[in-house]
């Protein structure tokens, strides 16, 4: 049985140590960058610069915070492994479990926190710039992104219990760079005359998650008429939830079998 209060310590300290880490900083060099731009696309785009920096600062919230959820993510477990601090970890009545998934919890509150920051930011860059922006889709675009940062914290922590940091990392970019290219690779194989790199394919595409199912950063600059329906995004967001579940579960499974 999971123990709330146990879980609850686990990530309030994964919480509090990724902070001592200064990773708020990124929100101060989100905001610096996204004045910069601000200051620049209406000289290098006075027709279109609204909309380009809509553009600009969604991809921005992304890439900040998938940086963070990857590099900080796969070194969640595996740093303790290679230090042999998890030897003082699972000594204390804590499950190994427990300690997968309060780290995940952590991290978790750790990317929401910052992408909180950094939507203040650019809501507040907007108005203070007078650009039009559609507020209610562009607030679905950022919690789909979180939701997608949910999934590849979870591929981190993954990877990061059975290999080492640098092949981690390698590991966790890949999948997210296949995993919003899945698509586009399935149709291109299709083409070719190689049977065994169409199954290749189509076994990529059913195993690796589908992140362009998290992707609404395009839809989201047009306003709501782009979204997808709402049971669409329900189904999308349950796809995430549970994929993200089920490699929690697998890592938990991992990481009880390792001898330390």
């Amino acid at each position: 049985m999971l123990n709330l209060t146990r879980l609850i310590v686990v990530a309030r300290n994964v919480f509090l140590e990724v902070i001592r880490d200064r990773i708020l900083y990124l929100a101060g060099l989100f905001a610096l960058f996204m004045v910069l731009a601000a200051v620049m696309l209406p000289q290098v785009a006075v027709s279109a610069s609204n909309k380009i920096f809509l553009d600009v600062g969604l991809a921005a919230i992304n890439l900040f915070t998938l940086v963070v959820a990857i590099f900080v993510g796969t070194g969640l477990v595996n740093k303790e492994i290679e230090k042999k601090t998890v030897l003082v970890l699972i000594a204390k009545p804590v499950s190994r479990f427990e300690i997968i998934l309060g780290k995940y919890l952590g991290l978790a509150a750790v990317i929401g926190l910052l992408m909180l920051v950094q939507t203040g930011i650019f809501i507040i860059l907007l108005t203070i710039r007078s650009f039009e922006f559609p507020a209610g889709s562009m607030l679905v675009a950022i919690a789909f992104m979180y939701l997608e940062m949910l999934l590849i914290i979870a591929i981190t922590i993954l990877f990061g219990v059975f290999t080492s940091s640098l092949l981690a990392t390698l590991l966790s970019f890949g999948t997210y760079l296949v995993g919003h290219l899945s698509t586009d690779l399935l149709k291109l194989s299709q083409l070719a005359d190689s049977e065994g790199f169409q199954r290749t394919v189509e076994a990529m595409y059913l195993v690796l998650p589908n992140l362009e199912r998290f992707n609404l950063k395009n839809e989201a600059v047009y306003g709501a008429a782009l979204l997808p329906s709402p049971g669409t995004l329900a189904l999308n967001a349950l796809y995430g939830l549970i994929y993200a579940a089920l490699l929690l579960v697998i890592a938990g499974n991992i990481f009880s079998r390792r001898q330390f």
